[in-house]
């Protein structure tokens, strides 16, 4: 590891600690309703879209009504993205002419699913496939609707925990709205011009059909970006405006635009920790849930960085040059762009897997075992190292939850969490939702790596044969690009990252088939809507309690023993449900890499 990796990885961290303290202020002043420096400008705004649509600012909702307007909102977002999508060649701004042909009926569902739940995965490249105008009122405008659900859902379990005995945790209307007119678009109105300033491009041009060198025709690609680019950062979106995503240069042209996209995504997250311990009153709290988060993120790009910077043992062994030098950066820079570098490619990937954004600067698909295991179990921690807008906080109080619960069994008392007693119905809320997801990541895996499903058809002389046309690896048609161990991590990759509502993918699977547009599209749904309903349902059974005060016996839930023992289960329960999937993808292949030839040889007998 060099001292420039080391400096680039320490003036982001600096970043972003000094940035937690007043976004989070900020946050906590306007979800708990108190003036902004932006309201004399906004407030107008806010109170008259309120008498168009008819929403009472003032009325407050149980958690059966705010989930089923949250319900409702997410199905006619999906409605609406999937008919756009679907009639997007009778719409304008489409000068390429892209029509339904480009997007059949199952990646319509699949890429509007992914967009409701802030996930973003993209089984298309944007550039051949969406119009301008989809690009701009489908997939931009849900960029900012699904990142406010998430920070208003995140606001509602707090509420939870610093209300007592009501059973309102909030109005989601008033949340949603706010969250998108005084959070999301003036800081993504800031970004776009910083990102334009910088040659991110923004236009509505045709594809220009330009002549290379060798006498061959390309056709460069153009479009709205910034605009976009600006939001899909912020609301830890990742979907990308191009199929290479981040690692365009249209998308991310400089070493500034790239460090201004990885602190965007951990912008709102970080400051959502702070915005905890405001609200509850009591600012250690958020401080221990950031530490915990810091300490993940670190030890995750340390072993990300390490492992890339040290580069691949087999090329070690022929005698190539892998140390880095003043003429050459070493390491493994396969995947990766050299304007950025393998510092920098490491950050990324750490900070858009922590994050739940999905964006990416390089293919994950070509790390080394190891620095592609820290990305995938980033992922499958439930995306709680800072997460994604809202989902992260959510996600990490319900290990709190566990935190706790554990150590009252340790102790033989109830488990009390910033002076709310945990009882039987948040943890098993909490299970629930950590079992949904597991559920879905584990089974939809297993299947898509063992079955075959292949439908008859008939040939040119009238005789049945079979037709492999839900392509999963199984098949005939694999769509798997590599084979093996490398082959099981990105299908084990792409349904964790589907069910995580991160939407990045390792690369080298191709999941534009029915099979895959169909089960990534319920593990999405599943990891959005079954890990925030039951959390939910926990917050107003907890705003419904009385606060206790403090004794002797009761656990201390800040400071660097509480950091430990939180950081301690999410790793845990991350490693018991994970690790023997992670044993059969990228850890066989570290050491098939290594030459452990015994370990793999009991792994995979028939393919060593």
């Amino acid at each position: 590891m060099t001292p420039n990796g080391w400096l680039q990885i320490s003036v982001f961290c600096l970043i972003i600690l000094a940035a937690a303290k007043p976004i989070g202020l900020y946050m906590a002043k306007l979800f708990e309703g108190e003036r902004t420096f932006l309201h004399p400008m906004l407030h107008p705004v806010e109170s008259a879209f309120y008498k168009l649509v008819g929403i009472n600012e003032v009325a407050e909702e149980s958690w059966t009504q705010y989930t089923a307007s949250l319900l409702a909102f997410s199905i006619f977002s999906f409605l609406f993205v999937y008919a756009l999508l679907r009639i997007q060649g009778f719409l304008p701004l489409n000068p390429q002419g892209f029509g339904a042909a480009q997007v059949t009926s199952d990646l319509a569902f699949n890429t509007a699913v992914s967009f409701i739940t802030n996930t973003n995965w993209q089984a298309y490249a944007g550039e051949s496939t969406v119009s301008y105008l989809v690009q701009m009122a489908a997939l931009t405008v849900q960029n900012f609707a699904s990142a406010a659900v998430g920070i208003a859902v995140a606001i509602a379990v707090v509420r939870g925990f610093s209300r007592q005995q009501v059973n309102s945790i909030g109005n989601f209307w008033v949340d949603l709205t706010r969250a998108t007119l005084y959070l999301l678009l003036p800081l993504s109105f800031i970004a776009a011009i910083l990102f334009c300033a910088q040659g991110v491009i923004q236009n509505f041009h045709a594809y220009t059909i330009a002549t290379t060198l060798e006498g061959a025709k390309q056709a460069i690609a153009q479009g709205p970006v910034a605009s976009q680019e600006a939001i899909k950062m912020l609301g830890t979106n990742g979907g990308g405006f191009f199929g290479a995503n981040s690692a365009h240069p249209f998308e991310n042209p400089t070493p500034f635009t790239n460090l201004l996209q990885i602190v965007l995504i951990f912008l709102i997250p970080a400051g959502l920790t702070y915005t905890f311990g405001v609200m509850i009153g009591d600012r250690k709290q958020g401080w221990t849930l950031f530490s915990a988060c810091a300490v993940m993120f670190l030890a995750g790009v340390l072993v990300c960085y390490w492992a890339e910077q040290k580069g691949n043992p087999t090329l070690m062994k022929l005698g190539i040059e892998n140390q880095a030098t003043a003429t050459q950066t070493g390491g493994n820079m396969e995947g990766k762009e050299t304007r950025f570098g393998i510092a920098a490619s490491a950050l990324f990937a750490t900070v858009t897997t922590d994050a739940s954004c999905g964006a990416i600067n390089g293919q994950h698909d070509s790390f080394t075992p190891l620095g592609g295991l820290v990305p995938l179990f980033n992922i499958e921690t439930g995306e709680v190292i800072f997460g994604g807008t809202g989902s992260g906080l959510y996600g990490l109080l319900l290990y709190a939850i566990l935190a706790v619960f554990i150590a009252g069994l340790m102790v033989g008392r109830t488990p009390e969490y910033v002076g709310k007693k945990i009882e039987g119905k948040e943890v098993k809320m909490a299970m629930l939702a950590l079992l949904a997801a597991a559920f879905s990541v584990l089974v939809f895996t297993a299947i898509s790596s063992v079955a075959q499903f292949a439908s008859p058809t008939k040939n040119a002389q009238g005789q049945e044969m079979l037709h492999s046309y839900w392509n999963p690896p199984g098949s005939a048609a694999a769509n798997v690009g590599n084979p093996n161990a490398h082959g099981f991590s990105e299908i084990l990759y792409a349904y964790s990252s589907g069910t995580g509502n991160n939407g990045s993918a390792f690369g080298g699977l191709s999941p534009n088939t029915p099979w895959y547009n169909l089960t990534i599209g319920l593990a999405m749904l599943a990891g959005r809507f079954l890990f925030l309903i039951p959390l939910l349902a926990a917050a107003g059974n907890l705003a419904g309690k009385k606060k206790i005060a403090e004794t002797a016996g009761t656990l201390p839930t800040h400071g660097p023993l509480f950091v430990g023992f939180l950081v301690g289960t999410i790793i845990l329960v991350g490693a018991l449900t994970f690790f023997p999937a992670l044993a059969l993808g990228p850890i066989v292949e570290h050491y098939l890499m290594t030459d452990g030839k015994l370990f793999s040889l009991m792994l995979f007998p028939l393919a060593s």
